[in-house]
Formats: structure tokens, C-alpha cells, sequence
């Protein structure tokens, strides 16, 4: 527990799907720390195995004898960069204190699983284990930390001045976690989101941008992007060199993405049906500008669940045709047991959330970007606690962190549609939930689908993409695991000699299965998606000498103006 996890070990364990960030997130974190239910069945349970629990309070003693005496072998995982300073090693107060502390904290994890918690207190109490153990890691004690003391004698005592005044902007304002980024180490625009374009549509929902082509000619079926409603569309151009939308518009592809406006209390009826016209009336003009009849839909997280609802709605309709590709990236549909979430779902706290965004008419971003730090502490909170507060330095630019720290809001109507929906998995029953009048039956969705998970990804775990890419109706059903996370797994330009990916038809029922079968590939997936999607692209034409079309001319260059609204 107080070392670093194998993500390719037991991803669902570390997952904390979409479900948790929009029910928990309304909560205070302290208040999701505090004594409850499952701490009293973790009790009982250990009172009845009082043997088991001696066992380990013996060896745990045993061990910190060891310990004192400098006859314990215990040392942090290679992986494990919290004690990489040497004086851990070399001093002996220091080396005794971290051999301590590691040898409590993989003494609190046994314990739990000793109590043979059922599954969901299991997850609760993990949750609530990891944070209390990470915390209290001698590493983050300014009193202890080697890295801060030596940071005192090289600054002159300035680094403490700087870390106090850091703490201090931290806490006054939301959310209020150790900033991972400055807030002017990028600008939208000009060093970020910077692929050239236009902005062809705007409506009250969202701006729809047209890219230039990069090429002589293009493919004549466009694709449409469909980012997550719950954070800007710019992550798909982030930095030159590590932009997919820069990418795929250099392979020749005509590029077209939605940019959703911030809503704000006004727009608190926005709901699943006004996503879901969004993403038509986009297709529309995409269609429109570029004569196709038919659209690639290339849709992420919670933008990737709207995709295919819209999807399913135009197979019921009678339009399936117009969706000529679907790509589900990070996007979890069938939400079975997804690890924490699953365990923290209720309908009393999906209620309590929903009370909460509808008397503010959203649910604020910055709330959810809290819950999202603390749901990986040591990487996400202690490590920016000893940078920016005991060594008092500014934490290093990164362009995804800052791209993470530019939050939005969520209208209250999607919110509540969101957290209902997934209290029920009511995706996965044909007709469980409607978009614009029409049941969502998955299984109707005929369109080839291409569909993408990260190994290592926290907020949809890989097994939960693979479970939602089967109840798709594609007949040709492409999945792909990534190296990497939620978002580096999306992030993931060519080039990198780190990267790569397992790729094969999604028939095993079994998600191990399916991982055991599959064929792997050294770099990225965009190479191979855009092989996937030029052979259902159509024929390649004279690439456009202008933006936009009849009635949807350009107004304005990208990134637009809805990004840039706070």
C-alpha cells in the first residue's frame, strides 16, 4: 500500500471510474475520511480472526526490534521514489525511520485483507488506507525530509519562505491540493492548441473548429472529435509534436472537433438530449462543408459516452449509415464492478450529488479535480507537497497538468443524467435510458468501431473498456490496449521507445483472455488508427482551399472563444 502498484497486475483495484468524480466529488475529502459503517465492519471482522491479527502484531514488533537494532533488510520498492535521496540510506535515524514506516504501512494493508471485507467495504476502506498511510510517509515531514533540509541550506532559509507562501495560494482558494503546474506555464493558443484552423459553427452548447489540411489531398469522409464534457477539447492539440489532431490532419484525414462552452448555472438543463443534438447538428455541418454523407466519430471519456448513446439514437431512427466509424477512447459503458466507484455507488450519495449540483445549476470542476488528486496521493498530492512546500520550489511545466488544472463545470441536468445512469449500468439494459426521444439499445450500433483503453487507467479501467467494446453490435469490433493511463494513453505521439500496444478482435469474454491473445506492437496506436480509419474514409480528393461552407463560414480562428471562457 505505501509503495507503488503494478498497473498490470489488478487494474480494477486501483480504478476510480467517472461515476466517482461526479457523486464524490460534492463531498469534502475529509468528510470521505472520516469513521463510518465499514470502519465498524473492519473491526468485527478482525475480532473474529483475533489469531490472524496477533500473528501480524507479533512480526510487526518483531520486525521494528530488527529494525532499531540495524538488523532488518527492508527497503522501498526499486519503483518507489519517495526515499531515492541517499541520506535515506546512509543516515542511520533516517534509514531506521523509513524501514519503520514501510514495515507499518504493508502491515495495515494485510490487515485488510485479513477482515475479508466484502468487496465494496473492501474498496471504501483501501481508499480511505491509501491516503492515511501515503500521509503519513516520512518523506512528506519537512522535519525529516533530506531533500528540504538541504533545500534550507542552499536557498538560506528562502525555500521555507517560498513553500509557506505556495501553501498559502494552495489553500485559499479551489481545489485545494498542492498545484501541479503554474498557472502561466502555458497559453492556450499560442503554446498550446495551436493547430491551424477555424471555428465553422457556434451555438449556445459549443464551437465546432475545422482544421487546414496539411496535405494535397484528403480523405473525403470526415472525422469528428468529441472530447469529454467535463474538461476543455484541447488535450487533443496539446503541444505541437504531441497533438493527435496535428497528427491525423498530416496523415491527410479532414479534421473537424466539437469545443464545448463552460456552462454556467443558466445552462442547468442541459442535459443528455442537448449533448446529443450537439453532436448531430456537428455532423451536420461537418457533412455539409465537406460533401460526405457520412462521419468518423472519434469520442473520449465521457465525450465518448454521449457518442455512442447519439450513435445508437441514429441506428433507432434509421441513420446508423452516418456514423461510417465509432472510436471509443478511455470510455467506460458497461460499468460492472469498476473498481472504487462501483464500491462507492449508492442511491443515497448519487441523490445527495445530485441535490448538491442542482442548487448550484453544476457541479464545479474544480471539486472534481480535488477528488482526482487524491485518488492517486503519492502522485498527485505528497509529491508536489515536498516540491512546492518543503523544498519551496515551482513544480515543473507539463503540458497535460496544466490542460488537467483548466476545469469546467457541469451543467446540473448532465450531471444528474450521468450519475443516475451509471447507479443503474443503465447502458448495458437495451432501453435503460433514451437520448433525444429514442431508446439506447448498444447492440444496434452496426457501425466498425475502433476502440481504445490504457493499461494503467485509473478513471476507466481497461477491463471495463473491453467489457463496454463487446456490447457494441459492430461486426468488425476492434480493441486496443495502450501503454500508460488515462490520458497518456491518448497523448501518445510516435516515437516514443516506451510505448506500445496489444491489439485484436474483441471476442474473448474474458478480458485476461483477450490480453493473453492479443498481438503486441512496439509505439503508438495513431499510426495504426489511422490505417483503421483510411481504409473507411473513402477516396482521397483535392484538399479544400478554404474553411468552412455555404451558411457556415469561418468565424474566427481556433481554438475559439468557448476555451478560453472560465
Amino acid at each position: 500500500m505505501a509503495t507503488p502498484k503494478d498497473p498490470t497486475t489488478k487494474p480494477d483495484e486501483l480504478a476510480a471510474p467517472l461515476d466517482l468524480l461526479l457523486t464524490s466529488a460534492t463531498k469534502p475529502f475529509a468528510s470521505r475520511m472520516m469513521p463510518n459503517a465499514t470502519w465498524a465492519r473492519l473491526a468485527g471482522n478482525l475480532a473474529q480472526h483475533p489469531g490472524a491479527v496477533a500473528d501480524r502484531v507479533g512480526a510487526l514488533t518483531r520486525e521494528l526490534g530488527g529494525i532499531a537494532i540495524g538488523k532488518s533488510h527492508r527497503a522501498p520498492a526499486r519503483a518507489d521514489k519517495r526515499f531515492a535521496d541517499p541520506a535515506w540510506q546512509e543516515n542511520p535515524l533516517l534509514h531506521r525511520i523509513m524501514q519503520a514506516y514501510l514495515a507499518g504501512s504493508e502491515t495495515a494493508e494485510e490487515l485488510i485483507a485479513d477482515a475479508n471485507l466484502e468487496w465494496r467495504d473492501n474498496e471504501k476502506m483501501r481508499f480511505v488506507m491509501d491516503n492515511f498511510v501515503e500521509g503519513l510517509a516520512p518523506s512528506n515531514n519537512p522535519l525529516l525530509s533530506p531533500l528540504g533540509w538541504k533545500a534550507l541550506i542552499d536557498t538560506g532559509g528562502l525555500s521555507a519562505i517560498r513553500g509557506a507562501r505556495a501553501f498559502a495560494r494552495d489553500m485559499l482558494s479551489k481545489p485545494r491540493v498542492p498545484a501541479m503546474v503554474e498557472p502561466d506555464a502555458f497559453a492556450v493558443g499560442e503554446t498550446l492548441a495551436i493547430t491551424k484552423g477555424a471555428v465553422v459553427l457556434q451555438t449556445s452548447v459549443f464551437e465546432l473548429i475545422q482544421y487546414a489540411p496539411q496535405t494535397t489531398k484528403v480523405r473525403a469522409i470526415p472525422l469528428l472529435m468529441v472530447p469529454p464534457v467535463i474538461n476543455k477539447y484541447y488535450v487533443m492539440d496539446i503541444a505541437p509534436g504531441r497533438s493527435m489532431i496535428e497528427y491525423f490532419v498530416q496523415q491527410g484525414q479532414q479534421v473537424f472537433t466539437i469545443s464545448w462552452r463552460n456552462p454556467h448555472a443558466r445552462h442547468r438543463d442541459w442535459g443528455f438530449d442537448s449533448y446529443g443534438a450537439a453532436i448531430i447538428e456537428a455532423m451536420d455541418a461537418a457533412e455539409k462543408i465537406t460533401g460526405a454523407d457520412r462521419t468518423h466519430l472519434l469520442a473520449t471519456c465521457s465525450g465518448g459516452i454521449l457518442a455512442a448513446m447519439t450513435a445508437a439514437h441514429l441506428a433507432e431512427i434509421g441513420e446508423g449509415d452516418r456514423v461510417a466509424g465509432l472510436n471509443l477512447a478511455v470510455t467506460v459503458l458497461d460499468e460492472t464492478r469498476a473498481g472504487f466507484a462501483a464500491a462507492a455507488m449508492s442511491d443515497r450519495a448519487a441523490q445527495a450529488a445530485v441535490r448538491v449540483s442542482a442548487r448550484k445549476g453544476y457541479l464545479d470542476g474544480r471539486d472534481m479535480a480535488e477528488l482526482f488528486a487524491w485518488l492517486r496521493p503519492t502522485d498527485l498530492v505528497w509529491r508536489y507537497v515536498v516540491n512546492n512546500y518543503v523544498q519551496g520550489r515551482k513544480p515543473a511545466p507539463f503540458d497535460v497538468l496544466f490542460w488537467n488544472a483548466d476545469t469546467t463545470r457541469m451543467a446540473a441536468a448532465l450531471h444528474r443524467d450521468l450519475v443516475l445512469m451509471g447507479l443503474r449500468n443503465a447502458l448495458v439494459i437495451p432501453g435503460g435510458v433514451s437520448m433525444l426521444g429514442s431508446a439506447v439499445d448498444l447492440t444496434k450500433i452496426t457501425a466498425d468501431a475502433y476502440v481504445v483503453g490504457g493499461v494503467a487507467d485509473h478513471i476507466s479501467p481497461w477491463q471495463a473498456t473491453y467489457r463496454s467494446a463487446r456490447r457494441l453490435g459492430s461486426k468488425d469490433n476492434r480493441y486496443v490496449l495502450s501503454t500508460s493511463g488515462h490520458i497518456a494513453a491518448l497523448v501518445n505521439p510516435p516515437g516514443n521507445p516506451k510505448a506500445s500496444f496489444r491489439t485484436g478482435p474483441v471476442e474473448a469474454e474474458d478480458p485476461e483472455q483477450w490480453l493473453d491473445s492479443a498481438e503486441k506492437f512496439a509505439g503508438s496506436w495513431w499510426p495504426d488508427y489511422v490505417s483503421w480509419l483510411a481504409e473507411r474514409s473513402g477516396q482521397e480528393v483535392e484538399s479544400p482551399k478554404v474553411l468552412g461552407g455555404e451558411d457556415l463560414p469561418p468565424l474566427g480562428p481556433a481554438p475559439g472563444s468557448y476555451v478560453m471562457e472560465k
